[in-house]
């Protein structure tokens, strides 16, 4: 009941009961109103038990190495926060827990401190539901943010873009398509934006046909990359906006009887397991996603605690890994 009263989460009120200093002065003052307004006396010789601190995190699916990697970022930043994670996948429309009211209420009574959503897709009455219930929400690397105040934690997308275009370049490719996500995407978007800025500033102007548009999948790249390669006049490189779908690429071109690196160069975006796994191996941009839920997690943990944050958005630095399926244009 106290809890309900300060609109806080169980764990929350538990500990400023128990006397414990990790709780921010306003919700501290929030709590102790509401006991004071309850007249709520602490059991005289037994100390109160803490439930287990806990989040959720929820993906559009769990199978995949870029899932896996947040994952344990999360997980590992929640273990030495002791706090447990709770892992599973975003509601869908036909379940009974899907309307926003129903998802926002089921993890308030649980006792859930907040929520982290991973590329996945969120209306306006998710976010004020969340709000509504007190629940802390952070995105990582959202398809959209129905609000602009919404925190998220995402790379260097539109840097990452221009340096893998710009090494493309540097091998004297000209002809470069690129092989991008969801065009509702904000980070597959900014990674649209820095290869056609990568390409303003070497003086060549961005062909539309050699713009392609697709889930970050491995089946949505091999059919870009057929669509890019069967072009009359077809890319010598391709940026492709993630790993999967980079392999998508390499996996056309060996179809249409191509070689990478030596008749086509491929970057990918992310360097998961798979990146390594390839052959060729994959020149990539790193995002370092490990980092990326270890910050989430943190992030979240001080909005539970009703600290203000400097920013509403995050962005860890990308960087170029090149290795075995890149080479120089005409290069036989």
């Amino acid at each position: 009941m106290v809890a309900e009263v300060a609109g806080v989460s169980l764990p929350t009120a538990s500990k400023v009961l128990n006397g414990r200093g990790d709780v921010a002065s306003a919700t501290r003052a929030r709590v102790e109103d509401a006991v004071r307004e309850l007249g709520y006396v602490q059991p005289v010789g037994r100390r109160a038990i803490t439930p287990a601190r806990s989040v959720d995190l929820v993906f559009d699916e769990l199978v995949s190495p870029y899932s896996l990697e947040v994952l344990r970022g999360v997980t590992e930043a929640g273990a030495k926060a002791g706090v447990d994670v709770v892992v599973g996948t975003v509601p869908r429309p036909d379940d009974a827990d899907a309307p926003a009211t129903g998802w926002a209420n089921r993890l308030k009574a649980a006792g859930r401190e907040g929520l982290i959503v991973v590329t996945s897709e969120l209306n306006l009455a998710q976010v004020e539901s969340f709000a509504d219930a007190g629940l802390p929400l952070v995105v990582i690397d959202p398809l959209n943010l129905p609000r602009v105040e919404v925190t998220s934690v995402g790379a260097t997308n539109w840097s990452g873009g221009l340096t893998a275009t710009e090494h493309l370049l540097s091998l004297g490719h000209k002809r470069i398509g690129f092989a991008g996500g969801p065009e509702r995407a904000s980070c597959g978007q900014a990674r649209l934006h820095g290869y056609r800025a990568a390409l303003e500033k070497a003086g060549l102007s961005g062909e539309p046909e050699l713009v392609l548009h697709g889930a970050f999948g491995y089946p949505e790249g091999l059919e870009m990359g057929r669509r890019l390669l069967e072009l009359d006049d077809p890319p010598t490189a391709i940026f492709a906006a993630s790993d999967a779908t980079a392999l998508g690429v390499v996996e056309a071109a060996r179809r249409l009887g191509l070689r990478v690196p030596q008749d086509l160069s491929v970057v990918g975006f992310d360097d998961t397991i798979l990146a390594t796994l390839a052959t060729p191996a994959l020149t990539v941009v790193r995002q370092p996603l490990p980092d990326m839920g270890r910050v989430a997690l943190r992030t979240l943990l001080r909005l539970a605690a009703g600290e203000t944050l400097d920013a509403h958005h995050v962005e860890l630095a990308t960087h170029l890994v090149v290795r075995d399926s890149t080479a120089r244009a005409g290069q036989r």
